[in-house]
């Protein structure tokens, strides 16, 4: 339940982090720069924190042109259990976000709840971006966001919908019209391009080279780590081959294997076949058509081909369990 007033009452005293998902993407960025501009207006001063890296081109092109500072836990030296912290775009004991010795009293996201949590305040709805939510908070309490806050919410909202072909609402849709007036459309436009690295390649390639197609599932395995927003990226793109409906794309991340998994078929939930997936060996979860987890490594063999094997096998029968008997892989 949306009440601004009761969370900035939670804030208002005492040491204020607002903190993304471990690889923010610009959706992640733009929700958190929107909230620390929003509590401002109150007196609260808020600082933005991360663990992982911000590596995507795209999230690096917005802390640029918005001029958002964002602090690395690594050089987070005097937080304490005492001090605040409001997660966005992710929820505690998520296996993207890293549990910080503050304490997480509120919690603003667009994902569905894979492990519940108590907080002070929470506010999360199914819609398509994170950014949506804070643009809210800002039109129903009669405070105009400034140019950039308005053109970085903008950007979350277009990159995390994929410019609204994808998971989008009619919130997204309302809440991007409310915001346009204030946003510098022209730097939108201009930040829309060269937004791949010429590493990125590497990463698509490696997908395309791997990829293995069991009816109208694909998967591919990519060997090295890349950042959360390109594998999702890969995911997109492999689903977007005319004969895969579902695809699973996994890459090398620390200890483990990070996976994002995209479904085109409602029988198919992403969210819920990537739970039952990766139970036991990590954890999973997200919305009916994305979705996102991790796989602790030492749960799976060691051998590559065997570990692509072992994985194929979970993923087909979490689809088969899920759809019952609707399932064509």
């Amino acid at each position: 339940m949306k009440d601004l007033k009761k969370l900035v009452g939670i804030l208002s005293e005492g040491n204020v982090y607002i903190q993304t998902h471990n690889y923010p993407d610009p959706d992640a960025i733009a929700s958190a720069f929107g909230l620390q501009k929003l509590l401002e207006h109150f007196g609260i001063s808020a600082k933005i924190c991360y663990d992982g890296t911000a590596e995507k081109l795209s999230a690096q092109v917005m802390l640029n042109n918005f001029g958002i500072e964002m602090i690395s836990v690594r050089e987070l030296e005097n937080m304490s259990e005492t001090d605040k912290i409001v997660t966005v775009d992710s929820q505690k004991y998520n296996s993207n976000l890293t549990d910080l010795i503050g304490d997480e009293v509120a919690c603003i996201d667009h994902h569905p709840t894979v492990i519940p949590c108590e907080y002070l305040y929470k506010d999360v709805r199914i819609v398509g971006a994170c950014s949506s939510i804070i643009a809210e908070y800002f039109f129903d309490n009669g405070i105009i966001p400034d140019r950039n806050t308005a053109s970085a919410l903008v950007y979350g909202i277009k990159l995390d919908t994929a410019d609204f072909s994808r998971g989008v609402t009619q919130f997204d849709v309302e809440m991007y019209a409310k915001l346009f007036p204030y946003a510098d459309n022209e730097l939108l436009d201009r930040m829309k391009i060269n937004t791949m690295e010429f590493a990125d390649l590497k990463a698509y390639g490696s997908a395309i080279e791997n990829i293995r197609v069991f009816g109208n599932v694909g998967f591919a395995f990519i060997p090295f780590e890349c950042p959360d927003a390109l594998i999702a990226m890969i995911s997109d793109f492999i689903l977007a081959l005319d004969i895969i409906e579902f695809s699973v794309i996994y890459a090398v991340r620390g200890d483990g294997f990070k996976f994002s998994v995209r479904s085109e078929i409602p029988e198919m939930h992403a969210g819920k076949i990537i739970n039952r997936a990766l139970t036991g060996i990590g954890s999973g979860g997200g919305h009916a058509r994305m979705a996102g987890g991790f796989a602790v490594g030492s749960s799976l063999p060691s051998d590559e081909t065997l570990r692509n094997h072992e994985i194929r096998r979970l993923f087909r029968n979490a689809i088969a369990e899920e759809t019952q008997p609707a399932c064509t892989v």
